[in-house]
């Protein structure tokens, strides 16, 4: 019995190392190196699904159309993996990006220094243009310039011809100059000749020098510039007035800018502009206006501006897209928008665009909602939600969508609930507005570690406050906003009599908080205002604040601390508020 046990014991002991030395082979040696060679963050086109955005069971290895119902199929792309705090932010890859083929177009506008925005493209001077034409008939024998594109300077060879009437115009000028000390018109005729079929003075002397009329003749260039197009190739016969190629002069170029209807009372040849490239980063050039079109695009709506500029080094090309700032007389607080219909998404009574997140690490957009007023051709003016400057999506709008949508996230057809809003008149909307500018002094001073001119700042609040008229808002808001009222009232009393900056800062996040409540409840007729958070305040339990910039100065740390926080949410004149806490978005019927 203890033979059987001992033998039983031995062979479990086989086994074990047995299973540790196939363990060894069949593992690899080097964990970080398995980890290594196991990466998934990085994707490839090799990996790219594809989907159907009105089937989304659909998941295809290629693009194509939906088996179902024949609809181009987008990638199907991830939300928002940044960990953005808004979820109303699509992120996505630039693979994604560049197969859906999303363009974005910056809005246009006139900004608070009395610039216009516009956008346009760099085009040849016209005046520029050459065609190089046969002068006579004959069979092109050689290309010495043979694609679109290359350059050539003023008296270089284009082809060289055959013509059998060029060879009868060399025997007559040889004929004429011998008798030319007799019949000297005969000679001057047949010279002339030639020169009208633009030989050079040199070509003529070299044809009399050699004393034998030469079969074949190079055509040389008249203008230097580039090729823009070659319509013969070697073989070719042409007859007198042919086009042999195309050729514009790239030393000057002109700057084709549109500018809307409601923009061109607010322009005059002569405004300075100025202009950046997409292709020439880093870099602003200047010119003036020298022409405005008096004909209206019927489709846009719009008419083109143009500058002439002078292009050393050729670095503009023709068909670059530039964004220009073009300087007025005008001044203006706020200035018509137009976008174009390609940007615009509807359900039922709402309008969606895409907004290009800046300065993100990944291509990313943001849903916005806006009020869109009338139509103008192919644009749709906008009276709330957009600001001048901000890019929006103009092509690939609904694949955004519908890979937000897939990917779980908001999108026209699931966004989240608004909101109540009171109904509030534009008065008491301006009372409110001047109310916060008041909130802003006081941040500004805890920002700048200034009790003294927060006490003085929170005294000049009350009295704006004792200015805002009750009677404006009637019913439930009425109630709503003395409520408001009063807490704003006792955290700037707080506030007024407190010097220690400290205990300014714990008043300062109730008044805070009722003036988010008010924005959010009645809104303002400020463009934009942030709502920022800084999650250190207050022994790391977090507070949130208004300011009137994106850029962050913490007023509960103030210089210790400056820029500690991050934005949390942008409010925009007119535009909903939305609940991004709500957990069931509500969805509707739409059509578009």
């Amino acid at each position: 019995m203890e033979t059987k046990t001992r033998n039983l014991y031995l062979f479990g002991g086989l086994l074990f190392v047995l299973g540790i030395s196939l363990g060894w082979i069949i593992s690899p040696s080097n964990p970080e190196a398995t980890e290594a060679s196991h990466d998934h963050s990085v994707e490839t086109l090799a990996n790219q699904l594809w989907t159907c955005s009105m089937h989304p069971q659909i998941k295809l290895n290629e693009a194509g159309d939906c088996p179902i119902c024949g609809m181009d199929l987008i990638p199907l792309v991830s939300g928002n993996s940044s960990g953005s705090g808004n979820p109303m932010v699509m992120e996505m890859t630039p693979e994604a990006v560049a197969m859906a083929n999303i363009q974005t177009t910056l809005v246009g506008g006139m900004n608070s220094n009395g610039e216009l925005l516009l956008t346009g493209k760099i085009q040849s001077d016209e005046r520029q243009n050459a065609s190089v034409t046969a002068k006579f008939p004959g069979r092109i024998e050689k290309l010495h310039v043979s694609f679109t594109g290359e350059k050539v300077k003023a008296g270089q060879k284009l082809v060289t011809i055959y013509s059998p009437e060029l060879v009868t115009a060399q025997k007559e000028l040889l004929e004429a100059s011998k008798s030319k000390a007799s019949f000297p018109e005969l000679y001057l005729a047949a010279k002339e000749k030639l020169r009208l079929w633009k030989l050079t003075d040199s070509q003529i002397t070299d044809l009399e020098n050699a004393g034998n009329p030469r079969t074949e003749i190079d055509v040389l260039a008249e203008h230097s510039g580039v090729v823009t197009q070659r319509n013969i190739a070697v073989g070719d016969y042409v007859t007198t007035g042919s086009v042999l190629f195309n050729i514009v002069d790239l030393d000057k170029i002109w700057v084709m800018l549109d500018a809307y209807e409601s923009d061109l009372p607010l322009v005059a040849v002569g405004n300075t502009i100025t202009f950046t490239a997409a292709g020439i980063p880093g870099q602003t050039f200047q010119t003036k206006v020298t022409y405005i079109d008096p004909i209206l695009n019927p489709n846009t709506r719009a008419a083109s501006l143009r500058a002439e500029l002078s292009n050393p080094g050729g670095k503009l090309l023709p068909e670059m897209f530039v964004s220009a700032k073009v300087k007025t007389n005008s001044k203006a607080n706020s200035s018509a928008i137009a976008i174009p219909r390609t940007a615009l998404l509807w359900s039922g009574k709402r309008s969606i665009v895409y907004v290009k997140v800046p300065n993100a690490d990944f291509p990313s957009f943001e849903m916005r909602e806006i009020t869109i007023g009338s139509k103008l051709g192919e644009m749709y003016s906008v009276e709330a939600g957009l600001s001048i400057g901000e890019e929006i999506v103009t092509n690939g709008t609904f694949a955004i969508d519908a890979a937000s949508q897939l990917s779980g996230g908001y999108s026209m057809m699931n966004r989240p609930k608004v909101k109540v809003l009171t109904a509030s008149t534009i008065d008491f909307q301006n009372q409110l507005t001047s109310l916060t500018e008041e909130y802003f002094k006081v941040k500004n001073s805890l920002v700048n570690d200034d009790p003294a001119a927060a006490k003085k700042a929170s005294t000049a609040l009350k009295i704006s406050l004792s200015k805002v008229d009750m009677n404006l808002v009637k019913g439930p808001a009425h109630e709503q906003w003395m409520v408001i009222q009063s807490e704003i009232k006792k955290a700037a009393d707080l506030l007024e009599k407190e010097s220690e900056i400290s205990k300014q800062r714990s008043h300062f996040s109730k008044l805070s908080t009722q003036f988010i409540n008010l924005t959010e409840s009645f809104g303002l007729t400020k463009d934009k205002v942030y709502k920022e958070y800084c999650p250190m305040a207050f022994n790391n339990k977090g507070e949130y604040w208004l300011s009137e910039s994106a850029e962050i100065r913490n007023p509960y740390f103030g210089k210790s601390m400056l820029t500690c926080g991050e934005v949390s949410a942008t409010y925009i004149k007119g535009q909903p508020v939305l609940d991004l806490n709500s957990k069931n978005p509500s969805t509707e019927v739409h059509s578009h």
